[in-house]
């Protein structure tokens, strides 16, 4: 297990969306893990968007496996979602432990090099990848629902500004 203990993630993107299944392919990822809230569905979104669903299915048509890693203990809204999108699910994975992404990892059968974990923040999703020695990718959150949200990922800019390959818009641009 790898233990940098940084926020920084190692890509970051507008959304879900713009992460192309064709990229994750050259960078060896064949498990993905996704955070639900506010990176695959905002907060009061109660089912995928039809974007998402066709993201899905292209990702799961290039070979790459998927999972749905969250910390949120509604496990009735996390499976929802799961079965929507046909993939499997964890809930309260406590990020930013790398603990979750782990066991997940152990489950399904990959190795953290071929593994990657996408998220909207950068102090759990991020520091968890990295922890876990997996791919770290970072997206805007789908909506801000709350000041407390805005002013945490107010916070997490310095961290998003210094990934390596930024494609949100928000910093620095770079080819991979």
């Amino acid at each position: 297990m790898t233990t940098k203990f940084s926020p920084v993630p190692q890509y970051a993107f507008r959304g879900l969306t713009d992460v192309s299944p064709d990229l994750l392919g050259r960078l060896g990822v064949r498990f993905l893990m996704l955070d639900l809230d506010n990176t695959v569905a905002a907060y009061d979104e109660t089912a995928p968007s039809d974007g998402v669903s066709r993201w899905v299915a292209r990702a799961k048509g290039c070979g790459i496996s998927l999972l749905i890693l969250s910390n949120s203990l509604r496990r009735d809204r996390v499976e929802a979602f799961g079965r929507a999108l046909g993939v499997g699910v964890v809930t309260g994975a406590r990020k930013p432990s790398p603990k979750g992404v782990l066991a997940a990892m152990g489950s399904a059968g990959f190795p953290a090099c071929e593994s990657a974990l996408i998220g909207d923040q950068a102090f759990t999703d991020a520091l968890a990848a990295n922890r876990a020695g997996v791919v770290s990718i970072i997206v805007r959150p789908r909506r801000f629902t709350n000041p407390f949200l805005a002013a945490r990922y107010a916070l997490e800019a310095p961290f998003r500004a210094m990934c390596r390959n930024d494609f949100s818009g928000a910093g620095r641009s770079g080819a991979i």
